[in-house]
């Protein structure tokens, strides 16, 4: 593919980025991977602050647990309508927007009262991170060319993985130390340090124009953009079935400790990171082998859990190959669907993201019903059979 002013967002809005990035590039790319890691450390935190939480305001802890659920309907929602609802504000405002938005989402849930106040700062959250994403590979593609999109995306999604590793376990820290309404208000430090990343790096980004909801609608009929949203759909969707309950299996089925859980749970988050990079070079050189390798290496490492997971030395590298192969997801997939929508790519990252947020909740659903009327097993085994037919869209997927 080459890398042309025609395929992004209008004319006169992207040149063509040489191979080499200069330092203001990687400046304005490093500024998107620090908003991803504000943005889903806050997401997570709650996993670790849950108890004092529930405590502090008098629910239950069942209760207290819909905070990410209402982040994630919200963010559904929005995804669908982030890129016409913005019209052609300039997108590097539209990004500052969003920070500060959750800026004052976080602040807004540290100084919470009651349950409900909580829930409408983890909406805002919500607004926050669909936007973000929505736009995230459209801006990527603009900052370092078409053909580098991958490799962008891959520096981006970092930001994921090591938010993924540490929110969860620095929040249940930071809230036993000074409690959950702090370790809130510092991921709205964090939000506040990636505005000032993005004020500071961002070139200008005007938009050639505005989406309407029939455009994001049009590029379903797309075949390159039905096959990359159904790669979406059956990779995380089978992700998110079994990835829950990989520690009920470990401790059912390999019989491990919660240390032995702990480190090879950690082991997964690492792979997870060395997966965003060898993710974004394959997706950059070869996107069907990148689909194909990824979905591959999942369904694998799922499957042999499922048949010779009850050893434990076995059952660590599989888990570590289920990480490696879970981070180069969010970049391969992106990736693999901006390819069929090279001159829409804002209304495609909406599809993108309604896509993953309908995979998760899909998931989740179908992976809770196995695991209680099937054992533990079952969902790891559907997560073999939904990564293994990627493999079969990446065959089908056009060679340029």
């Amino acid at each position: 593919m080459t890398d042309t002013t025609s395929q992004l967002d209008g004319p006169d809005l992207v040149s063509p980025v040489p191979g080499t990035w200069s330092p203001t590039t990687w400046f304005a790319v490093i500024s998107m991977a620090a908003t991803s890691f504000a943005l889903v450390s806050a997401e997570f935190l709650p996993a670790g602050l849950l108890t004092p939480m529930a405590r502090d305001l008098g629910v239950s802890e069942g209760t207290a647990g819909q905070v990410v659920t209402a982040t994630a309907a919200v963010g559904a929602v929005t995804a669908l309508l982030s890129n016409v609802l913005i019209g052609k504000l300039n997108r590097k405002t539209v990004l500052v927007g969003l920070s500060a938005l959750a800026i004052g989402s976080n602040l807004l849930a540290a100084l919470a009262t009651d349950f409900w106040l909580l829930l409408l700062g983890r909406a805002g959250l919500g607004i926050a991170l669909s936007g973000f994403w929505a736009l995230s590979v459209a801006v990527v593609a603009r900052l370092v060319g078409t053909d580098a999109t991958g490799r962008g995306m891959a520096i981006v999604t970092l930001g994921v993985s090591l938010a993924t590793i540490a929110a969860p376990s620095m929040g249940a820290l930071i809230s036993d130390w000074i409690g959950w309404r702090a370790a809130t208000a510092m991921t709205a430090g964090l939000a506040a340090t990636a505005m000032l990343l993005q004020i500071l790096s961002l070139p200008t980004l005007p938009a050639s124009s505005s989406n309407s909801l029939s455009d994001v609608f049009r590029l379903t009929k797309r075949r390159t953009v039905q096959l990359g949203m159904l790669a979406i759909l059956l990779l995380m969707t089978g992700h998110f079935a079994g990835s829950v309950y990989v520690r009920p299996f470990l401790e059912q089925v390999t019989l491990l400790d919660t240390g032995a859980i702990a480190l090879a749970l950690l082991g997964f988050g690492i792979a997870a990171v060395v997966g965003n990079v060898a993710g974004g070079r394959l997706a950059d050189a070869n996107i069907r082998m990148a689909l194909g390798v990824t979905g591959g290496l999942m369904a694998f490492s799922a499957l042999a859990l499922v048949l010779w997971g009850a050893q434990s030395e076995i059952a660590f590298v599989l888990v570590i190959l289920w990480g490696l192969a879970f981070g180069m997801a969010p970049v391969v997939l992106p990736t693999n669907l901006s390819r069929g929508a090279g001159d829409a790519l804002e209304a495609a990252g909406s599809l993108m993201v309604v896509s993953f947020q309908v995979a998760i909740s899909i998931g989740a659903l179908f992976g809770g019903y196995m695991v209680d009327h099937y054992g533990a097993s079952a969902p790891l085994t559907f997560t073999a059979v939904l990564a293994a037919s990627t493999i079969v869209l990446a065959l089908l997927q056009p060679r340029n």
